[in-house]
Parts: C-alpha cells; sequence; structure tokens
C-alpha cells in the first residue's frame, strides 16, 4: 500500500513541474483564432497592424514612450505566442525597472546605446551597455530596466515578447501606487512614513 502511495504522489509531482515548465501561452488547435462573428470574416486587415505608422517621421518624444503591438492593440495576436514594443529613450531617461510576468523579452538596439539590466531569484544584477545592432535578452518574470544614459543622444529599440500579451509590472508604481499602507512600506525599507508618502507624491500621476 506504502509503495502505491509512493508511486502515485512521484506521478502527482512529475505531472506538477511538467505543467510548471511548460507555463506559457497555451498552444492552439487552429490556424489562427477569428475574430468575433460581429467583425465579419477574416481578411489581410485583421493580420496587419498599423499603429506603428504613427512613428514614420514623427518628432522624437521628450520622454520615454513606449509603442504596443500587443493583443490588446492587435487582436490577430491572440494564440500566437507573439508581440512587439517600440521603445524611444530621450537623453538621460529610462525605462524604470519592471517584470513582464508571461514572457522574456528581446530587446534590439535600433539606435544609440542604452544601459540594461535584470536581477535574478538570487539578488544577482546582470548589467551590459549596449550599442546600436545589440540584442539583449531578458528571462522572463525578473525585475530589468533599461536606461539612455547619454547626454545629448536619444536611443531606439524594439523588444519582441514570447507571448501575445506579456503584461507590465511596473515595480515603483506596484509598491508606491497602490493600497500597500505607508507603515508597511515604512517598515519594508527601514525609513520613516514621511519618506514613503515623499517618495508616493513624487510618482502621482506616472
Amino acid at each position: 500500500m506504502a509503495s502505491k502511495l509512493q508511486f502515485f504522489l512521484f506521478l502527482s509531482l512529475s505531472s506538477a513541474i511538467v505543467q510548471i515548465t511548460m507555463a506559457g501561452d497555451p498552444d492552439i488547435l487552429t490556424d489562427f483564432i477569428p475574430p468575433p462573428i460581429s467583425f465579419g470574416p477574416p481578411g489581410g486587415n485583421y493580420f496587419t497592424f498599423t499603429g506603428m505608422r504613427t512613428l514614420v517621421g514623427a518628432p522624437f518624444p521628450t520622454t520615454f514612450k513606449v509603442t504596443k503591438a500587443a493583443m490588446a492593440e492587435f487582436p490577430a495576436l491572440n494564440g500566437q505566442s507573439v508581440s512587439y514594443a517600440v521603445l524611444q529613450f530621450p537623453s538621460n531617461t529610462v525605462n524604470p525597472p519592471h517584470t513582464h510576468p508571461r514572457a522574456s523579452e528581446l530587446l534590439f538596439v535600433l539606435m544609440g546605446s542604452l544601459d540594461v539590466g535584470f536581477v535574478d531569484t538570487t539578488n544577482k544584477l546582470f548589467t551590459q551597455k549596449l550599442q546600436q545592432g545589440d540584442i539583449f535578452v531578458f528571462p522572463k518574470g525578473l525585475v530589468h530596466f533599461q536606461f539612455n544614459s547619454d547626454a545629448k543622444s536619444p536611443a531606439l529599440a524594439v523588444s519582441a515578447f514570447g507571448s501575445a500579451n506579456p503584461g507590465t509590472v511596473s515595480v515603483p508604481n506596484s509598491v508606491f501606487n497602490t493600497s500597500i499602507s505607508d507603515q508597511v512600506l515604512a517598515m519594508s525599507f527601514k525609513t520613516d512614513v514621511a519618506t514613503i508618502q515623499k517618495i508616493k507624491s513624487g510618482l502621482v500621476g506616472k
């Protein structure tokens, strides 16, 4: 009886491990997921995203800007396990520490340079200075950032994600712009409530 129970537990654990290691966008059993009936039969337009046209010939933004082509903006990506984002960095701007819980990120620097990094689960920081033409991978779910430290030149990058809906969790906003109590934050960061409130006031509207 004991051996049968042990075998059952082993199978259950093995199944759980396999499910964890295979986590990601689910496979689909058709060529693509069609749009709702109200949309009508899909044609070439359904598989075309024109949202990046606004970037062509437009002046460079004065603040950091992300233009996304994910499932919310491009419904044809549903089930395809891919998405894109264009990242524009004016001089001395940062994409603050954040995570993508459902995808790894492949960053391609098209113009300028970027200081990038991520922190693994042992709190080890991996950093690199990327130049035009370089590619860097941010592992799935890990906290990472990008920073244009050049005081004169902007930077432009394209990110590809292994999910149609990678999600973005901003570390500053998730910690300081939610309803976590000031006392909890003060104790966690080993500071006082006044300091926490000052940090929060600096993030209002960002």
